[in-house]
């Protein structure tokens, strides 16, 4: 897929990954891009080509007013997301649940609107920003990490079930990146516009899934083998207990 001329939505796209997203769409020559966030007004991205427009991954009326809004979009990024911290045997339970109801039930209500309106710009593409915490956990992200591997095979099924349509589903993986929402992480981050690059990239060619960082392609290698190696090595890198 060309960038050029396709029109976007981005949700969470007022700061991190999903501004960036934004910024990269634009320098390669989207006509439009609708920057949605809870608090729409959060936008500060000066462009006229730029739609801010209000989006609650959590709530459906949010979600359909933001389809019916948008009927033009061809490229549909998921990138909303939220981190509590929640581990899950003895955190807040409301928390677990919030985590699974932004990632995995508010992306999917994201699709399910969206899929129409892709189907009939003539298929388009979907990008879902994941985790390579989908694929493993650590003691103080259970929560964040469950969901995250619910949202990784939510993707594939979605991607399956919107071939017929010709919409390409990707998915983007990546370890931590410097954002906000890992400001209290110590170890190794990206620059979060290697994300929007590698993704915008991989549309170009087809790519299915993306794998921005070493860090996430170590992991994915791991997964063939005997756990608990891979998890012996993770708790003496991120000190877990």
């Amino acid at each position: 897929m060309d960038i050029t001329d396709q029109i976007a939505l981005v949700t969470g796209a007022n700061r991190g990954i999903g501004r960036e997203f934004v910024q990269e769409l634009l320098e390669r020559g989207a006509r439009r891009v609708y920057a949605t966030a809870r608090r729409p007004e959060s936008i500060a991205v000066d462009d006229p080509r730029v739609v801010p427009l209000h989006l609650d991954l959590t709530d459906a009326d949010s979600v359909r007013a933001a389809a019916r809004a948008a009927q033009d979009v061809t490229v549909l990024v998921n990138n909303a997301g939220i981190s509590t911290g929640a581990s899950l045997v003895t955190g807040d339970l409301a928390e677990v649940r919030r985590e699974m109801d932004t990632h995995f039930w508010g992306t999917l209500s994201v699709i399910r609107e969206f899929a129409p309106v892709l189907a009939g710009n003539g298929g388009g593409a979907i990008v879902t920003v994941l985790s390579a915490l989908s694929w493993f956990s650590t003691a103080r992200a259970g929560a964040y990490a469950a969901a995250k591997a619910a949202e990784w095979n939510m993707t594939n099924g979605v991607r399956l079930e919107l071939a017929a349509q010709g919409t390409l589903v990707q998915g983007v993986l990546l370890g931590a990146a410097d954002t906000d929402i890992t400001a209290d992480y110590d170890g190794p981050k990206i620059d979060p516009r290697e994300v929007p690059r590698r993704s915008l990239d991989g549309l170009a060619d087809g790519s299915i899934e993306v794998i921005v960082d070493d860090w996430t392609a170590m992991v994915k290698e791991s997964l063939a083998g005997d756990p608990a190696p891979f998890y012996a090595r993770m708790t003496q890198l991120l000190g877990a207990s």
